[in-house]
């Protein structure tokens, strides 16, 4: 992918294959090594939102929002494994179909992908492989592109062949082997075909209130300050719940300008996926929601079913011995969701925006000798013994972070490890990379999404600080390995949830830090984009002009065929167009110009390119910054070099810019090791 970062009010394109850049009065040199992050620092400011295609390049005319969505079937073979417990199941059959359902919003050169699968979970090795795939065939940035699952306890128990799959190991089973190829396939093909049919739509948002109680916080304080997973009101020792619940159901209906009708809902609600139970495949509660729509709307409806923050959230009430059934608790928020849909908001602006960046989330230690105590308790109940559910719950997952933390496992980890069995995570170290992504449109909608199973309270959080009316919180997307993702101070209370968590306290609040930084940056976006089109569309500006610019425009191209989107630029890496090649404006007497050339170690569009790539984005909002612009070559030999450039109007705002906190903390991540060559040139001010 070749990416390009121009700023008005002139659009500046520098030569594919030309770096470092030339330009009368650079003097190159190369960086000694103790300046490493100063010069890999200028870098962050090219990327408000590297992954985002920020404000639409100037035109007298916006282009139009496009709306894809589209399903495929991923439904699993009998007698493959089936996921959600401790003990091995393999099905015996299918209640209904498991499904891939995607959507995919375009706009201009900006485009995003969220696709949502009946599935436990999303294994990061399972999002690297699909995000790459349809990246390849849609020209979405992968780091725009987000997998998600809905938490299905009748879903597979895929990871471990996943594993042996990508591993390509000749011992596995051929069946499997192919199950594992539809389950790559399902959500690639759902999001290229909602790429393929995407077309100007009319949406509307808001928030239904799920007045039938169908979720309840599983987690209650008992009378000696403890807090307790799955404890009814029956219970002397318990006094209360130990949380809320999240009663609001998000809708985002996408109807056709055409004809009217509505062609998909993207719904999203807190509560737990586990009500069927048995040995046969199946969707839970949202395919009862989508049978409900499709009632309502019309058999080809979509219905794109999130699942909300709800790591403490589940169908049990306390206070009654009989449990809530799926079709039950999906008729009831199908119903909540059909009469919402016609006093739903309609979108009137509509700018898309895409935010992401990578969090390193500390993870739990596993000593060697947690593992080996680990290692005897699993083969203890191998072998039919019996042992303490909390016991059989950590011992399994420090088994999981033995693989993960360490590149030599002090156990033969694979021997008892079917889910969290990592190919990309095995040996990363002592944190996990996990995104958080967040899409929005206009000033109504943000769909935010964040991995793992998150605490009702961190969802509540976000929404609470959102600037957009309606804030979608998707949970269980790209990582599933976190497991749980609780609050700070449940930690302290321990249970269920915390005992099954493998990353460190504060990390659910590091996700919620980042999703509403990233929810103001895009709001902001969304006024400066406003104001563009507003000033475009009174008076025409100045390219020529020297003024300050007002936003930023991120133009991406890939040598890929054009076909993959169709408003993509494409370039030849050896013979720019001469369009393209436009000057820098006439420099000011002391302004500073300053160019970086640097050489990542990692592949082109590998999750630690994207790591970089999101790191920078932060910078973005440093002040006294000028004309930026970055540049990827995309020749085989060079593909993952970058050339940025940049400049100051002065030295002291250039010296600022450098002794800015953002820009301090910045210099100090430990992506910085994934840069082996770098070089740079700088204008000194004029006489």
């Amino acid at each position: 992918m070749l990416l390009t970062l121009t700023a008005t009010p002139a659009e500046l394109h520098l030569p594919d294959d030309n770096f470092p850049v030339t330009a009368k009065g650079f003097l190159a040199m190369r960086f000694p090594p103790a300046l490493l992050s100063l010069v890999c620092s200028v870098f962050l400011l090219a990327t408000t939102a590297i992954s985002a295609d920020p404000v639409p390049p100037k035109s007298d005319a916006k282009a139009p929002l496009l709306v894809g969505i589209a399903e495929q079937d991923i439904t699993p073979p009998t007698g493959f494994p089936m996921a959600g417990y401790y003990h091995e199941r393999l099905a015996e059959g299918t209640i209904n179909p498991l499904k891939a359902k995607a959507i995919v919003f375009r706009e201009g050169n900006t485009a995003a992908a969220l696709v949502v699968c009946d599935l436990i979970g999303v294994a990061t090795d399972l999002s690297r492989e699909v995000r790459k795939l349809a990246s390849e065939k849609t020209g979405i940035p992968a780091s725009n592109i987000v997998v998600s699952a809905t938490h299905s306890h009748t879903a597979p128990d895929y990871m471990r062949e996943l594993y042996l799959y990508l591993t390509q190991n000749e011992d596995q089973n051929p069946q499997r082997a192919k199950y594992i190829e539809k389950l790559i396939d399902g959500p690639v093909n759902a999001i290229v075909q909602a790429h393929t049919n995407a077309k100007p739509s009319s949406l509307a948002s808001g928030s239904a209130t799920q007045t039938t109680p169908v979720a309840f916080n599983r987690r209650s304080v008992m009378r000696d300050g403890s807090v307790l997973t799955w404890q009814a009101e029956s219970n002397p020792k318990r006094i209360r719940a130990a949380g809320p619940i999240d009663p609001q159901i998000g809708v985002l209906a996408i109807q056709d300008t055409e004809d009217g009708t509505t062609r998909g809902i993207l719904s999203n609600f807190a509560l737990h996926l586990d009500t069927v139970g048995g040995m046969k495949w199946s969707a839970d509660y949202p395919f009862f929601i989508e049978r409900t729509l499709r009632e309502a709307f019309g058999p080809e409806l979509i219905s794109i079913f999130g699942a909300g923050c709800c790591g403490d959230i589940n169908h049990v009430n306390p206070a009654s011995s009989v449990r809530n059934k799926s079709d039950f608790i999906g008729n009831s928020l199908g119903d909540s969701i059909r009469d919402e849909v016609a006093q739903l908001t309609p979108l009137e602006h509509t700018h898309l925006a895409v935010k992401s960046e990578v969090v390193q989330l500390p993870l739990e230690e596993a000593t060697a000798e947690q593992v080996e105590r680990s290692a005897q308790t699993i083969e203890l109940i191998k072998n039919g013994g019996k042992a303490d559910f909390f016991d059989h719950v950590i011992a399994y997952k420090k088994l999981v972070l033995d693989q993960i933390r360490h590149s030599q496992p002090h156990e033969k980890t694979a021997e008892y490890l079917t889910w969290g069995r990592s190919r990309s995570l095995a040996g990363i170290g002592e944190t996990l990379p996990v995104d958080v992504t967040v899409i929005t449109l206009g000033n109504d909608v943000a769909i935010v999404t964040l991995p793992g199973e998150v605490f009702v309270e961190l969802g509540l959080a976000i929404k609470q600080a959102s600037p957009f009316r309606t804030t979608i919180v998707v949970e269980l997307s790209n990582v599933v390995e976190t497991i749980y993702v609780p609050h700070r101070a449940a930690y302290a209370s321990g249970s269920y949830e915390v005992t099954n968590s493998t990353v460190m306290p504060g990390s659910g609040e590091m996700l919620v830090e980042t999703a509403v930084r990233l929810l103001r940056q895009a709001a902001t976006e969304n006024e400066q984009a406003k104001s563009h089109q507003t000033a475009s569309t009174s008076k025409p500006q100045d390219s020529a002009s020297d003024s300050r610019s007002t936003a930023t425009t991120l133009v991406v191209t890939t040598p890929e065929p054009p076909t993959a989107t169709s408003s993509t630029q494409v370039h030849s890496d050896a013979t720019p167009k001469a369009e393209e090649e436009t000057p820098f404006p006439k420099r000011g007497s002391s302004m500073i110009e300053h160019t970086v050339t640097f050489r990542l170690k990692h592949a082109s569009g590998s999750e630690e390119e994207t790591g970089f790539l999101n790191a920078a984005a932060e910078l973005a909002t440093i002040p006294d910054v000028r004309d930026f612009q970055i540049r990827r070559q995309t020749s085989v030999k060079n593909s993952h070099t970058f050339g940025i450039s940049m400049r100051f109007d002065t030295p002291a705002q250039y010296k600022a810019y450098n002794e800015h906190p953002l820009h301090v903390r910045f210099v100090q991540q430990r992506w910085l090791n994934e840069v082996v060559e770098f070089q740079e040139a700088d204008f000194e001010p004029l006489d």
